[in-house]
């Protein structure tokens, strides 16, 4: 049987290349994605071994003024160390040439000393342009930060580490192996007397390296080292270090590898129903030579092994040929993903051929099996007969599909009455729900074929007997056009709850942004343990055209078990800059010991206006007792509870701070009050529409993945309808040569064909619609409970182009066939079929 099975894939190798297209391509995205992360840590592993490649131990002290050059004099004795090198780094962020903070990520824009050794030169940042700086007024830059930043030698940068801003002049570039510097950061360089008085104290340092002799172990020098340490001074291993700075630079960029992980998922699913049709369609057509096969001997269980071993020849060529696009996919990555992903060769290990090989072989193979074992059930007695017979219905197939179809809306309809919030189980409970669902369309949609087709068939009924033959060539098989049209439901019903869930969280998190602000501009710091320079808030209050400045002191706040934010406010002004609804009590009233509470504070905690309740503010030891003077509607610009600004001051991890300036302006613009606060890259300017951006973006990501899933989906059906179309044309040869005969042209042949194709897909997609926006609707339950007041929104224009590329691809997928179908001579076709 394996010649017989090796005969069957050389004979439609056509049709079977669809086949090898559609597990190809997830193949390809789970090869690629495993190859792209392996390659990833391990660049990020070598840059980081770099980094430490000269460090055997890190001295670091947990007060500034521990560390001095005696000490690293003291260190540079110990038996086993080579060298001593201090270092006086910390955190600096820089303004780009335009004037906005560069490359902003926590833990990533660095500052340091530029330490020369008795060469003049810093073996850390050799020098790629200019000179090392030697005043309090020079900087250097790395070579990434000059060019995201449009830098030049001689250029004033704006720059501050943890309070006002700072002007200096660049007199030097510099090339980094730092990988917290290449992932998107960057780097700052100091003489060191400048350096230490910004991150440790005036002749101290922040750091010692120390370099190992030869023959001595990092963990045995390090125990050493430690010995001769004074009190509150610790060592660490290179190793650990560089260990500590791929794992933190990894959990920066982790996410890259799992998008490709979802379009995997999706086109392997989908693809499984392309290999489903497939092969039930090469079984229909080989009835009498399977029969035939049964007549001479061959047992059901050879005829299963047949068809499987077919199978697995078309997985084993999807995997290999996937493989070999997945290695593209992950060269190509870095480089789609983000510019500062580091590049090197390809790290190919065991994993990534052994998913290529399990995934393209195992789904192909399973895919197969129902085929195969329907396969084995043809009587010999088939080979006798003049034309295959139609495959007998299923009894079973629509009663389980209307069950699970009922369990899976039924579980959706409970979660969307029942859900709070986006827990965990939530989650899981709405996702099997979706799965339920779709796969309940799918076993149903042969029930469906006819009285959706009746009704998609009265658009076509213009197109006259071309329109009638393609609904009634449609309705002809209902199995088979169900099986085309799973792809496009499957991918429909995805894009449309996608969409629907991102645009309804866009517009809500868009109105929420500036819901309750009635300033016009916000000036905000980064956290609450950064606060704006107090001088610069008069700046911007006697600023032209400003109406009024109200400072805002941030801060944490313990109550009732959870951890809040607290806005200490100026009950005189606040009026000014927010839109404040009181449901009881007001502002007037806040005072030391006095606050007021949002109404989703105050519900949760069960505290009304008048209730005293024990709270902690900031960095307060203990509990301080509070009495609530008012209640006010949700506002996100307020956040959870208001109170006194002195008091919060006054308690907050940065006493004395303030963390936003809320800005009523008449006239006065952007540029006018990042001037005021001095540039300072630590500090946003934002104006409302600013706010609406910031708050949407995070739905980007879903938008691009809602598009990447419909293109995606896009191209496994347009290769299921090709298929269909393919095998339908050859199966209807002697219909096509009669309909050539009596008078139909070339042109109603691939009309017929077209609208066929239409016909299809606009079955797949109205059910996928019908499902996705189900789904949608039971999982806005998750969501609200998420983002406080999501409101359901139908994209209507959004839905109409998900609609009308589902319909394009139909009719594009069909134009080979079509083309091939009207190229049949009507003589040939009639004595051939």
């Amino acid at each position: 049987m394996l010649s017989t099975a090796l005969r069957n894939v050389l004979a439609h190798k056509a049709r079977l290349l669809m086949t090898v297209l559609a597990v190809c391509l997830g193949v390809a995205f789970v090869s690629g994605a495993l190859v792209f992360a392996d390659s990833t840590a391990a660049a990020y592993r070598a840059a980081a071994t770099r980094d430490f490649a000269d460090t055997a131990v890190r001295v670091t002290a947990s007060r500034p003024d521990t560390l001095t050059d005696a000490l690293a004099r003291k260190l540079a004795d110990v038996p086993g160390v080579a060298g001593a090198r201090p270092s006086a780094d910390g955190s600096t962020t820089v303004n780009a040439a335009d004037g906005t903070p560069l490359r902003v990520h926590p833990g990533s824009n660095l500052g340091a000393a530029y330490l020369p050794g008795k060469d003049g030169k810093d073996p850390r940042h050799p020098l790629a342009d200019g000179r090392a700086p030697t005043g309090s007024d020079e900087i250097a830059v790395d070579r990434g930060t000059a060019a995201a930043g449009h830098f030049r030698l001689g250029d004033t940068i704006t720059l501050a580490t943890d309070g006002p801003a700072m002007t200096k002049r660049l007199v030097g570039i510099v090339t980094t192996g730092d990988t917290r510097v290449s992932a998107a950061g960057t780097l700052v360089l100091f003489d060191r007397a400048t350096a230490q008085q910004l991150f440790a104290a005036p002749g101290h340092y922040t750091g010692i390296d120390l370099a190992a002799a030869p023959g001595a172990g990092q963990y045995a020098l390090a125990q050493q080292v430690t010995a001769v340490l004074p009190a509150g001074a610790e060592a660490t291993t290179g190793q650990a270090l560089a260990d500590q700075q791929a794992v933190y630079v990894g959990t920066l960029t982790r996410g890259y590898a799992k998008l490709p992980l979802v379009f995997a998922a999706v086109a392997l699913f989908i693809g499984s129903f392309l290999i489903i049709n497939t092969f039930t369609m090469l079984v229909a057509r080989r009835t009498r030579e399977i029969a035939l096969l049964r007549a001479i001997g061959a047992t059901r269980r050879q005829v299963v092994r047949s068809l499987l071993t077919e199978a697995l020849l078309v997985g084993l060529a999807a995997s290999a040929a996937g493989f070999v696009a997945g290695l593209g996919i992950a060269k190509a990555l870095p480089g789609l993903l983000s510019s500062d992903l580091p590049t090197g060769a390809l790290v190919i290990g065991p994993r990534p051929v052994a998913a290529a090989l399990l995934v393209g072989v195992g789904v192909t193979v399973l895919a197969a099996w129902l085929p195969a074992r329907r396969a084995a059930r043809i009587a010999p007695i088939e080979a006798l007969r003049a034309e295959a017979q139609q495959t007998e219905r299923s009894r079973l197939r629509p009663i389980a599909g209307a069950a699970l179809l009922a369990l899976g809306a039924g579980q959706l309809t409970y979660l969307a009455a029942t859900a709070k919030d986006a827990a965990q189980d939530n989650l899981n409970t709405g996702v099997l729900g979706c799965g339920l669902l779709v796969v309940g369309l799918i076993a149903v949609a042969p029930v469906l074929v006819s009285p959706v087709l009746r009704l998609v068939g009265r658009c076509t009924r213009r197109s006259g007997i071309v329109g009638r033959l393609a609904r009634q060539n449609a309705l002809r098989d209902p199995r088979r056009t169900a099986a085309t049209a799973a792809t496009l439901l499957i991918s429909t019903a995805m894009v449309t709850g996608l969409a629907v869930i991102g645009d309804s969280t866009g517009r809500t998190l868009a109105d929420q942004a500036a819901a309750g602000l009635g300033a016009d501009y916000v000036i905000s710091t980064n956290a609450t343990m950064s606060g704006i320079d107090p001088v610069a808030v008069q700046r911007v209050a006697h600023t032209p055209g400003v109406r009024t400045a109200s400072a805002v002191a941030d801060s944490t706040l313990v109550i009732g078990g959870s951890v809040r934010t607290v806005s200490g406010i100026d009950p005189d002004t606040v009026h000014d800059v927010l839109k404040l609804d009181f449901l009881s009590g007001s502002t007037e009233d806040l005072g030391p010991g006095r606050i007021a509470l949002s109404a989703g504070v105050a519900k949760g905690t069960g505290l009304t206006t008048g209730s005293r309740v024990n709270a902690r503010v900031g960095r307060a030891q203990g509990l301080t007792e509070y009495t609530v003077v008012g209640v006010y509607q949700d506002n996100p610009a307020a956040h959870d509870v208001l109170a006194s600004r002195g008091e919060v001051q006054q308690k907050s991890h940065l006493p004395g701070s303030v963390q936003r300036i809320l800005v009523r302006a008449d006239g006065t613009g952007e540029h006018d009050l990042r001037t005021a606060v001095g540039s300072n890259p630590l500090l946003k300017v934002q104006d409302r529409a600013d706010l609406v951006h910031e708050a949407a973006g995070t739905v980007s990501n879903l938008l691009t993945l809602m598009y990447g899933l419909l293109g995606l989906g896009a191209v496994i059906s347009a290769l299921g309808i090709v298929n269909t179309m393919a095998m339908s044309v050859t199966e209807r040869t002697r219909e096509i040569g009669v309909l050539r005969a009596i008078g139909m042209d070339r042109a109603g042949i691939r009309r017929t064909i077209r609208l066929e194709a239409l016909t299809v897909a606009a079955f797949g997609t109205l059910l996928g619609l019908a499902g996705g926006l189900f789904s949608a609707w039971a999982l806005s339950a998750l969501a609200n409970g998420a983002i406080k007041q999501y409101t359901l929104t139908v994209p209507w224009g959004t839905l109409l182009l998900v609609c009308l590329t589902s319909l394009a691809i139909g009719v594009a997928a069909a134009a080979v066939p079509a083309r091939r179908a009207a190229a049949l001579s009507p003589l040939e076709a009639v004595a051939d079929a």
